[in-house]
């Protein structure tokens, strides 16, 4: 028996021994030729029923293995701390809605700190606007208070404006530029002290009391005398977008029925005197134009230039002479259309009180 075993585990018989396969597949050629793969039921009919390897071929028992092998569709819902019912096993859906969630949070918080980014963008563009109207309005509020306590202090009155007098003593006390006060009865915010000085753009941005400010003063042409002596007297003020005070209203004269109505302005002096002067030009020129020629040569010149300044008007006046002889006040002011433009506004002494 021993020399005619073979192998540990080989069948002893030689007819078994040459009809034998490969190890763990059965020797019975007819069960060979109806074997199936290792693991597979030999009955053809349980063949078919059989589903995939590793799956009861009983249905009833498939139906209960979902869960222990990872079937998604088998798995039990869960209810979440949330109250939102999901099924176990990250279902393709659930996923894709928990996704779609994350998304629309991100997207709503993108636009909210959009949308926060833009109100405080609109917010420091509202401070910086009103910083900026603050301090534009803060010098004509405190220019004017100055010029209405300077009024207070050098000039007398009765309601109507009659019995005008100024005391130019309280003034020269203020400033001792001060060489004249001007007046119109209309506009009768054209009432100020008048200074001169030896640069024309000292009182630019200075007020009467030497304050910066952008009102700045009524003042005399550099060029001309203190006491109005010359033929031609240059005064000069600002035209101002705000407020209306210094020379702004000056541009009324634009209209000739205004100037019919208020033909006359009024230069009050130191030495007590009133000068009283009719309106006969006034009209836009350029800053460069001979308008603003100070020196002529002789009497036929000087005819000239007035000749040339009622031309420049925008409407002739009047009853009104003009000769070699004239003393006239020129009142300059910007148009604030163009930086090359001015508006004069000129009258001819007619008395002297």
């Amino acid at each position: 028996a021993r020399r005619a075993a073979g192998k540990t585990g080989t069948p002893t018989d030689p007819s078994a021994r040459r009809t034998a396969g490969k190890a763990g597949v059965p020797t019975d050629p007819s069960a060979r030729r109806t074997s199936g793969k290792a693991g597979t039921p030999t009955d053809p009919s349980a063949r078919r029923t059989a589903g995939k390897a590793g799956t009861p071929a009983d249905p009833s028992l498939r139906r209960a293995a979902g869960k222990a092998q990872g079937n998604p569709a088998e798995q039990k819902p869960v209810r979440s701390a949330d109250g939102i019912v999901r099924k176990q096993g990250g279902h393709p859906n659930g996923k894709s809605k928990a996704m779609s969630k994350k998304k629309k949070k991100q997207k709503r918080a993108a636009f909210n700190f959009a949308s926060g980014g833009v109100l405080i963008i609109a917010a420091c563009v509202f401070i910086f606007s009103l910083y900026q109207l603050i301090t534009m309005l803060i010098p004509y509020y405190s220019g004017g208070e100055e010029y209405d306590k300077i009024k207070n202090i050098a000039i007398t009155a009765d309601e109507e404006g009659k019995g005008f007098t100024v005391d130019f003593d309280a003034l020269l006390k203020e400033n001792e530029d001060t060489v004249a006060w001007i007046r119109f009865d209309e506009p009768a915010v054209i009432n100020y002290p008048v200074v001169k000085s030896a640069d024309n753009n000292e009182y630019l941005t200075k007020t009467f009391t030497a304050n910066d400010n952008k009102l700045g003063a009524i003042f005399v042409d550099m060029r001309n005398s203190n006491d109005f002596s010359d033929k031609n007297t240059f005064i000069y003020g600002h035209h101002l977008n705000v407020g209306g005070e210094m020379f702004s209203e000056l541009l009324k004269y634009e209209n000739e029925s205004f100037c019919k109505k208020h033909p006359n302005f009024y230069i009050y002096t130191p030495d007590g005197k009133v000068r009283t002067y009719k309106v006969f030009s006034a009209g836009v020129v350029k800053d460069t134009a001979d308008n603003y020629k100070l020196d002529y040569a002789t009497d036929a010149d000087y005819e000239a230039y007035l000749k040339l300044c009622e031309e420049s008007s925008n409407y002739k006046v009047e009853d009104v002479e003009l000769t070699a002889q004239s003393q006239i006040v020129s009142l300059s002011t910007c148009t604030n259309v163009r930086d090359d433009e001015r508006f004069l506004v000129q009258g001819v002494l007619t008395a002297v009180d």
